[in-house]
């Protein structure tokens, strides 16, 4: 016997309540995608802002150092031309030095060991090798562009006024990593181009006094055609580090600083990179640092915030390691002070 279909017949109140709620969940859906619309609209002009603040356009930063983007892995390139810069110049002093080799490094020490106790008997009146120097005249320079010029944070021809910016760099820094990230890159955009042979002058006679009379007297324009654009091209590459965008390298907010590992300083795998084999550490001795022949780079950035929601102290991580020359290797050993 066959049973007649019966049609789906809903009750006409019940139909209208699920309509009214299908509509009310549309309106809802339709409310939340303006919402994320208008939120997108948001945050790509916060972006622009950003973006604008930090002299880039699209998000893309444009540095005046020419590069499309500056990262950690550009910024290793760059340290590594500089580098070879510095050794190239090491090496045309030694070929021709103003003085006798001893001299030279008998001058390089005085001025790397402040306040240390100096003289021909330190080294047991023994005559200096080419690389004893070299590698010396290496740290020298390296030395003076790491605590003159990226240390410092460079923007005019004014010793005083470049302490003074930089002073209120670790001021705003201290309050707020993003608030500095931007007032830095803005401040550098008005830095000057380069720095001026008065300002050179400057960077040489106050870190490096005793070499710079030997080296560099004042009006020898051959000897200062030499040493000056390294010290520009130091200042390059401070540019190139102070001007990276907040989030270069994963790391947002940070800034850079360089370090030089003292002379006669035990050797610290984690900063330093030997730059030629050391018998001592390769048997378990302890040996200490010859010459650090080019600085390392350490990013600082704001940890993370405490219980109170106050930050703790500043987290350095090493970007590239400096690059050493122990004393065994160098043929040498420093006063230890």
């Amino acid at each position: 016997m066959a049973y007649p279909i019966q049609p789906d017949v809903v009750p006409g109140e019940q139909y209208r309540y699920a309509l009214t709620n299908f509509r009310i969940a549309h309106e809802k859906v339709e409310e939340q995608r303006l919402q994320l619309q208008e939120q997108e609209k948001q945050v790509a002009l916060l972006r622009e802002h950003i973006a604008l603040l930090e002299g880039s356009t699209n998000g893309t930063s444009v540095p005046k150092t020419g590069n499309s983007s500056v990262d950690d892995f550009s910024i290793k390139n760059a340290a590594s031309r500089l580098e070879r810069q510095i050794n190239r110049w090491a090496a045309d002093v030694v070929r021709a030095p103003p003085t006798s080799l001893t001299h030279l490094r008998l001058a390089a020490v005085q001025d790397l060991l402040e306040g240390a106790d100096i003289s021909e008997e330190t080294y047991g009146h023994s005559e200096a090798s080419p690389m004893q120097v070299q590698c010396l005249l290496r740290h020298a320079l390296s030395f003076t562009i790491s605590e003159a010029i990226i240390n410092c944070l460079v923007i005019t021809n004014s010793m005083e006024a470049n302490i003074q910016i930089a002073r209120i760099h670790e001021q705003i820094f201290a309050r707020d990593p993003t608030v500095a990230a931007v007032w830095r890159r803005q401040t550098f955009s008005a830095a000057v181009e380069s720095c001026s042979d008065y300002m050179s002058r400057c960077f040489l006679t106050e870190h490096i006094p005793t070499l710079t009379s030997l080296l560099c007297p004042e009006n020898n324009t051959q000897a200062e055609s030499m040493v000056y654009p390294l010290l520009k091209a130091g200042y390059d590459f401070s540019r190139l580090l102070h001007s990276a965008p907040s989030s270069s390298g994963g790391s947002k907010d940070a800034f850079y600083r360089s370090f030089i590992p003292e002379l006669g300083s035990v050797l610290d795998p984690r900063q330093i990179e030997l730059v030629k084999r050391c018998i001592k550490t390769e048997s378990g001795e302890l040996d200490r640092v010859g010459a650090t022949v080019f600085p390392g780079l350490v990013k600082v950035s704001r940890g993370a915030s405490g219980p109170a929601g106050q930050p703790d102290e500043n987290v350095q991580t090493v970007v590239r390691r400096a690059q050493v020359v122990c004393e065994c290797a160098l043929g040498i050993m420093h006063p230890v002070h």
